[in-house]
């Protein structure tokens, strides 16, 4: 897929159609009789229903899986004209804000309608999950359910969205590949004497023409021969000679991140922060290789880890050294010590090693990844061998 040519935005009805068949075999197995979801993603993920409105927090939306069937929507009216547009047909709606019933007796009736088989509904309640409902309406929805369990089907979600289907890798490898074209460009954009904002600014802007939708997530840091921190900027210092950068971004496409970052120098490179940059780029490598179908989340880490050991890192309290990546910026599962989850061809992941090598200087690096039958690909361009250098 060349960045000339965007995928198709949205995806096919027998995509949803597939989503729900997995999620229904999972469900019988697990012995539930429906799935309740509210979160944007999980809700997009069945539906194809993509807004921007889900930024209000005001409304709670709901989507129920049944154990056979179509996914039912239970939403405001103020979405009603946008979720006719997928393919889900029974769609019930209040009008809302109602914080006296926001829609809970409306999910209820819907509940108590459909058949009951095991007595059990599942929701995300575990690893990675959120409720986006008040917590008095969920207590309120456990007490009048009547004899109906909720259980929690966090981790069959996770499971579920961490193999992607052919049309969701395009997506995100368009979006790796956009991203990486104006990583590659910033040199010649960029210069010593602009602030970390400045440049972001300028990248943020690049990438949109490029074809982004939107770049929710773009973060730097900078310092003198390194930086202490990896998630806080930009801020308004201004880059000076000898001073490096880095720069984080998440960018979307028709729903789809890509997550990875990219370092500069400024005038010159320090020895040291060379064969820093080195021993995060080997690491890296290190991760692909060890990256294939069987392999677990904790080989791949013990992979880049033994190549930043030896390559002199003092630590690296960041918590992990990679995740899963998809319709959110960071997905399950975690590259760690002591995650083992055993990798799946589909699974998309990024590779962030990263160590201190001097008192409070870092050094991080990160690529997109997929797991395929036989091992693992670039989805993101690879960084260059040598750290760029802005005059």
């Amino acid at each position: 897929m060349s960045t000339d040519t965007p995928p198709a935005r949205g995806f096919t009805q027998a995509e949803f159609e597939a989503r729900t068949a997995r999620v229904q075999r999972s469900m019988h197995a697990l012995e539930i009789d429906a799935l309740l979801l509210t979160t944007e993603p999980q809700v997009r993920y069945f539906s194809g229903f993509l807004t921007q409105f889900w930024h209000s927090p005001t409304r709670p939306w709901f989507l129920l899986i049944p154990l056979d069937g179509k996914p039912i929507a239970v939403i405001p009216t103020i979405g009603v004209a946008g979720m006719q547009l997928s393919w889900i047909d029974d769609i019930r709606s209040w009008s809302s804000p109602q914080p006296g019933d926001d829609g809970i007796s409306l999910l209820i009736s819907t509940i108590r309608e459909l058949p009951r088989r095991f007595g059990r509904l599942g929701a995300t309640l575990g690893t990675e999950s959120i409720l986006r409902m008040p917590a008095r309406d969920f207590q309120h929805l456990q007490d009048q359910l009547g004899g109906i369990e909720v259980v929690d089907c966090a981790d069959m979600m996770l499971q579920l969205c961490s193999v992607k289907s052919d049309a969701e890798i395009e997506k995100i490898r368009y979006v790796c590949e956009l991203a990486s074209d104006s990583f590659n460009a910033l040199p010649e954009i960029i210069r010593t004497g602009q602030s970390e904002r400045e440049i972001l600014r300028d990248m943020r802007i690049d990438l949109l023409r490029r074809g982004a939708d939107h770049t929710p997530y773009i973060v730097s840091a900078s310092g003198h021969d390194g930086y202490g921190d990896i998630i806080m900027g930009p801020s308004d210092r201004i880059l000076e000679h000898g001073d490096i950068m880095i720069i984080d971004t998440g960018t979307l496409y028709d729903g789809y991140f890509c997550d990875f970052d990219r370092n500069y120098a400024f005038g010159e490179v320090s020895d040291k922060a060379r064969r820093a940059y080195d021993t995060v780029f080997r690491s890296t490598d290190a991760g692909l290789a060890a990256a294939r179908p069987g392999a677990t989340t904790t080989d791949v880490w013990q992979a880049m880890w033994s190549i930043l050991e030896a390559g002199g890192a003092m630590g690296n309290d960041v918590g992990r050294m990679g995740h899963g990546l998809g319709a959110q910026l960071t997905e399950w599962p975690s590259l760690t010590a002591t995650d083992n989850t055993p990798l799946q061809a589909g699974m998309v992941m990024t590779l962030e090693p990263g160590m201190e090598f001097a008192a409070g200087k870092l050094m991080v690096h990160e690529e997109n990844i997929l797991i395929t039958e036989s091992g693992a690909e670039w989805l993101s361009k690879r960084a260059a061998a040598d750290m760029p250098v802005v005059t």
